[in-house]
């Protein structure tokens, strides 16, 4: 299992009170989680996993500062978006500021899910990122485990992406609706003629 690593300077990077540094943000993506989504891709992780999809979010740097919200608003502007996925770098190292994200869209009527490399063990005990319980009851859905490349999956049945993490449904009302694949990807043109490219076999690349 990879373990997270200590950084000296995390504790040095402060992110403004009602702010979440993000990576990037698609709206309408179908292979992040149930039905039509909104991601939120936060900055900044400890583990470093080999084969990791995203190593640009590794950084704990501001990247993009935006407030909750302003991004609240913009993902419920899209009448599209379902719900809301976060991702990363790991979600749950900016846990309070997504609480309150999604505290804002659920009270409009979306779904909540994350993806993170902690297990749900250890986001319940008290070695746990300030803010964790909190975001965790928020949530509809979580998948929990850091991603381990030689247990990699990449298949039409599985929701995950390496073998040992696992689907934790905490709202039964999506039992129906865990049909996305190990195997799809996306490609969303931006307004800029910028891409993204999302799924587990793409990183969420930004690409030129």
């Amino acid at each position: 299992m990879t373990q997270a690593k200590l950084n000296p300077d995390l504790e040095l990077i402060e992110i403004p009170a009602g702010n979440l540094n993000i990576m990037g943000y698609v709206d309408e993506s179908e292979v992040n989680g149930p039905g039509c989504r909104a991601v939120v891709w936060v900055q900044g992780c400890l583990r470093e996993c080999p084969g990791c999809f995203n190593p640009a979010s590794w950084s704990f740097e501001i990247n993009q500062l935006m407030s909750i919200d302003t991004l609240a608003q913009k993902i419920l502007n899209n009448p599209r978006n379902e719900g809301i996925t976060f991702s990363g770098g790991e979600p749950f190292w900016q846990a309070p500021a997504l609480a309150e994200l999604a505290r804002q869209v659920k009270a409009a009527g979306l779904n909540v899910m994350s993806f993170t490399g902690f297990t749900l063990e250890q986001l319940r005990s008290p070695s746990a990122p300030a803010g964790a319980e909190d975001l965790l009851e928020q949530l509809d859905l979580l998948i929990d485990g850091a991603y381990i490349e030689p247990l990699a999956v990449n298949r039409p049945d599985s929701l995950v992406s390496s073998s040992n993490q696992r689907v934790h449904l905490f709202n039964p009302d999506l039992s129906d609706r865990l049909t996305w694949a190990s195997d799809q990807i996306e490609i969303h043109v931006l307004k800029d003629g910028s891409r993204i490219i999302t799924g587990y076999r793409g990183e969420m690349n930004l690409l030129e």
